[in-house]
């Protein structure tokens, strides 16, 4: 698959993730997928989804019932037909680029001579070790996965070579330079704002250096930190001197690894730092589940004690007398206990573990296809027991008859739970907010695990989104037919096809304070959680707030790329999600933007800017002068210099409206004029090129980039670029037709005068913000000025409006990013800054967050983990599990939520049931609360927060909450 091959409108998340290259060696690979019981379709899935060459999925055996616990592409109907059959057409449905094939004859090594990548789910420990053999001698990429239950397995083998391009897939840092010293090493120290990010052994290259111009072409040199803001390299005595400028950027290195063929579990990831003894018994528990199937043909029946005390027996043995499993574990000790209950609930076939580890194989495939990222070396176990019932004094046990089969499509979770369980999980009501890539997935495991599929179950879905192309790579559930829809009908249409039984509404509002006369208290009061399936920190604050005023517990994920997050809160037990936190982004100084900018990132945030103010906001600010009759009530209260802003804009979109395409052609080079050569012909008139400050020191150094002025060339792309686009934007706004015909523009241009510029000195120009706000002084004879031309300015026709531009970055045939990538680039000419392609552009300009569905599956999978023990109705802290995961380097963190903090809300230390009973303490609690957190701080409204106390205290509730209001 060729650059220009790759469907960029419909991978456009995921190449921010994977880049191009990745993408494209992908696209020649040939993977084989063996076992299509849930855990195989889930990676399948992925694996087609993120775009591979072809997929073969094969499987020998028929559908069960308990197949569909997990596996979302068989039906009822698919009950005694092959599952690889019935899994196909699904798949290739997902995916028009990647060829799907089944296979339903068994494994043999003709076939997986074919493939570059095979992986087996749901096979026996002897076929995994014939298979792996073969792949290892034949340099195929070889990966097992596997679940048991609450329990799964990952192993990977890449052979005895195997180079990975980009280990953790992150942009190249890169820093500006202040100053290279000449001597041996030679001393580079970075500007004082910014410092660098850069390690020891790291590698990088120069560009723009003046002077000690050597180092541009010297090529990758190895470097040694010496402090945050300076770093060394080669000998530079030799070199010329350093004059100015210059940015260092790190060149990303390849590594080589060795893999082992199956059978040494010391090269193992954790995921769980609290159970490293866990997830080594689970490597004895594995293989020993495995001889007991071998032994007797079948999975140790659920909950069966006899079956389970053959399992311990078998490990104890082993382990004791060093036989072949302890001798290839080469571990001291085992957990028992960790046995017995992989044993009893190792017939289980559950959705959420199966998404889980499916989404992490599903990205070793990806690995092991592209070399992009670091692959897991070599052994992966994951548990997540904790899901399991607490078994308090005088409790029940469940019992082999509570989870014996039923011929129900709930078969495998019921025998790890139960049919009790199965049942409560059918009569929740649950509200899932967003139905995009975490929302598809989560509805998916709703469906799968019969949330709300019984009588008086339900599930809300909102979503106000419409189906565009680029969400068909992660958002699974929908498809090409789909494109134009709302998220939440196309999604709740899709898993109600998977389970019938699914009682859905599909909503389309934002949850919002304007939305409270929809999601009351009432609805809230009637849900028994709410699930966040949301892009940004606002949405999330509010839900959460609402959760906390109800008392609801709340699932929220999310992710960025490779990496993930979940959060479970848990009324009275847990932190909630809490206020909006700093991002640890700063915000760009005003001034750089106007006057200084020295990266990309500058650039494209002023050509953002130029965006908006030119082909949005003067469009909305002339259509409400010409129908709001409320204007100048508005233009009063925004005070005299924004006003004189906005009324010049309006006298200007008035007075210079163009009548004709070559007025808005020539608009666009009078901006093109005025933007790169006239602003900075001025600037340097203000601030030479050899100004000094009052100190002494060179005005133009470090941070501080000279510009230089651009002349228009016709025959410059660039040029053209801009011109082009800003003349079709400007007359979109004004309803005229344009042309993208290069020839045509080049002759109105020909016939375009540019006025002669001269610089002038009574223009200031402020160098900090700070100073910015000295222009923030009263104009009242201006203000008054602009009214008065405006009541004598003749009125277009009363039926004129313009028509304001929403950023839309996703459309390549609206200019909107044309525009954007030839302001950026050509600012950037102007002040010597690397310039950034499309690709980059649309990813900061737009505001992309990078996706891939791997991740997505992943994240789902953990929060209806969480989701399993809200139902069980846990209240140890203990037995919850926050997550940060990055599947890019195998990084996983499982840590337990924070406890819910308890405020004093009386004068007394705490509220018992006694003063809950003194309307006098209740009150001077909540007067006490409204003074530390006052309404400006709270995510609802403070009248909200009393009432929720209220009802609280009245109650006799245990006076705890979330983190503060």
């Amino acid at each position: 698959m060729a650059q220009s091959d790759i469907d960029e409108d419909l991978y456009s998340r995921q190449l921010y993730v994977l880049g191009h290259d990745a993408m494209r060696i992908m696209g020649a690979a040939n993977v084989l997928i063996a076992g299509m019981r849930g855990l195989g379709v889930e990676v399948a899935k992925n694996v087609v989804l993120a775009g591979v060459g072809s997929v073969t999925i094969q499987d020998q055996g028929t559908a069960e019932w308990r197949d569909l616990s997990s596996q979302f592409y068989l039906r009822e109907s698919d009950l005694g037909h092959n599952r690889a059959s019935c899994s196909q057409k699904h798949l290739a449905l997902l995916n028009s680029h990647v060829q799907v094939s089944s296979h339903t004859e068994a494994l043999h090594q003709d076939l997986l001579s074919y493939f570059q990548v095979v992986v087996l789910t749901d096979s026996s420990l002897e076929e995994q070790r014939w298979v792996g053999a073969f792949c290892h001698a034949n340099n195929i990429r070889f990966i097992v996965a596997d679940t048991k239950g609450l329990c799964g397995q990952l192993f990977c083998d890449f052979g005895e070579t195997f180079e990975v391009k980009d280990i953790t897939g992150e942009s190249p840092s890169s820093s500006m330079i202040a100053h290279i010293s000449k001597g041996n090493p030679g001393i580079v120290t970075c500007t004082d704002d910014q410092g660098h990010d850069f390690t020891d052994d790291m590698r990088v290259t120069f560009s723009g250096v003046q002077g000690m111009t050597e180092l541009n072409s010297y090529g990758p040199i190895e470097i040694r930190v010496i402090g945050n803001h300076s770093f060394s390299i080669c000998d530079t005595t030799e070199f010329s001197e350093y004059e100015k400028g210059g940015v260092a950027t790190e060149v990303k290195q390849s590594k080589m690894l060795s893999f082992e063929v199956l059978k040494n579990p010391e090269l193992l990831v954790l995921t769980d730092c609290g159970k490293v003894p866990r997830h080594r018994t689970l490597h004895l528990g594995f293989q020993a589940l495995h001889n007991f199937t071998q032994k007797h043909g079948r999975m140790p029946k659920p909950r069966s004690q006899v079956r389970t005390r053959r399992v311990l027996l078998s490990v104890t043995f082993s382990f004791i007398n060093s036989q072949s499993l302890s001798t290839d574990a080469q571990f001291d000790e085992f957990d028992k206990d960790v046995v017995r209950k992989l044993s009893l609930i190792a017939n289980g076939d559950l959705a959420p573990v199966n998404a889980f580890i499916g989404g992490l194989a599903a990205q070793e495939v990806i690995k092991a296809c592209s070399g992009k990222f670091m692959p897991l070396k070599q052994w992966l176990y994951f548990d997540a027991l904790e899901c399991l019932p607490e078994q308090k004094e005088g409790d029940k046990h469940l019992t082999e008859e509570a989870c014996a089969p039923r011929n129900s499509r709930y078969d495998g979770q019921i025998a790890v739970f139960g049919s009790d369980f199965q049942e409560k999980l059918k009569k929740l009501r649950y509200f899932l907010v967003g139905a995009g890539a975490i929302g598809c997935e989560l509805l998916k495991n709703f469906a799968l695990i019969g949330l709300g599929a019984g009588e008086g179950g339900h599930i809300t879905v909102t979503d106000m989104d419409s189906i565009e192309r680029s969400n068909l790579n992660r958002q699974f559930l929908f498809r090409t037919e789909d494109i134009g829809k709302q998220k939440s009908i196309a999604a709740a249409e899709a898993v109600q096809k998977m389970n019938p039984n699914m009682n859905i509404t599909p909503h389309q509002n934002r949850v919002c304070p304007e939305s409270e006369g929809i999601y009351t208290q009432s609805f809230y009061s009637s849900l028994d959680g709410v699930a966040a399936a949301l892009d940004n920190v606002e949405a999330r604050v509010y839900l959460d707030g609402c959760c906390v005023q109800y008392q609801r517990p709340m699932l929220e994920g999310g992710t960025l790329g490779s990496k993930g997050h979940t959060l479970v809160v848990v009324p009275h037990l847990t932190e909630s999600y809490g206020p909006a936190m700093p991002s640890g982004q700063k915000a760009i100084p005003l001034c750089t933007l106007k006057h200084f900018p020295h990266c990309i990132e500058h650039t494209l945030q002023w050509a953002r800017d130029q965006f908006e103010g030119l082909f949005k906001h003067s469009a909305e600010n002339v259509n409400q002068y010409l129908s709001d009759a409320e204007f100048w009530a508005r233009m009063a209260a925004l005070g005299e210099v924004e006003a004189v802003e906005v009324l010049e804009g309006i006298h200007e979109s008035l007075g210079k409206r163009p009548g004709s395409w070559p007025d808005c052609v020539a608009w666009a080079r009078m901006q093109w004029e005025s933007l790169y050569s006239n602003h900075i012909r001025q600037l340097l008139h203000c601030f030479p090129v050899d100004h000094v400050t009052s100190s002494g020191l060179p005005f133009w150094m470090g941070a501080r980039r000279c510009p230089h002025p651009l002349t228009f060339d016709p025959a410059n792309t660039t040029h053209m670029d801009f011109v082009v686009a800003a003349a079709n934007l400007y007359a979109q706004i004004y309803g005229i037709e344009g042309s993208r015909e290069r020839g045509g523009i080049l002759k109105i241009l020909d016939g375009i005068h540019v006025p002669a510029f001269t610089p002038t000195s009574c223009v200031k120009i402020h160098m900090t913000d700070k100073e910015l706000t000295s222009l923030f002084y009263s104009d009242n004879a201006k203000l008054n000025e602009l009214k008065r031309k405006l009541s004598c300015f003749q009125m277009p026709s009363q039926n004129f409006r313009m028509i304001p531009l929403e950023f839309e970055k996703d459309n390549d045939h609206n200019f909107h990013m044309d525009y954007i990538v030839a302001a950026s680039n050509l600012r950037a000419e102007n002040y010597e800054i690397p310039p950034a392609d499309r690709h980059k552009s649309k990813l900061i300009a737009g505001r992309i967050i990078p996706a891939i569905a791997t991740t997505t599956a992943a994240i789902a999978g953990l929060m209806c983990l969480e989701l399993y023990k809200l139902v069980q109705g846990h209240q140890r802290i203990s037995l919850f599990r926050n997550t940060y995961i990055n599947l890019a380097v195998q990084y996983f963190v499982f840590s337990q939520p924070c406890t819910a903090p308890r405020f004093t809300v009386s004068d007394s230390p705490s509220l018992d049931s006694t003063s809950l009973s003194d309307p006098a303490i209740i009150l001077r609690g909540l007067q006490h609360l409204v003074t530390v957190y006052p309404p400006t701080q709270t995510p609802f409204h403070a009248a909200s927060c009393i009432s929720s106390i209220w009802r609280t205290c009245t109650q006799r509730s245990t006076f705890r909450t979330h983190k503060p209001f």
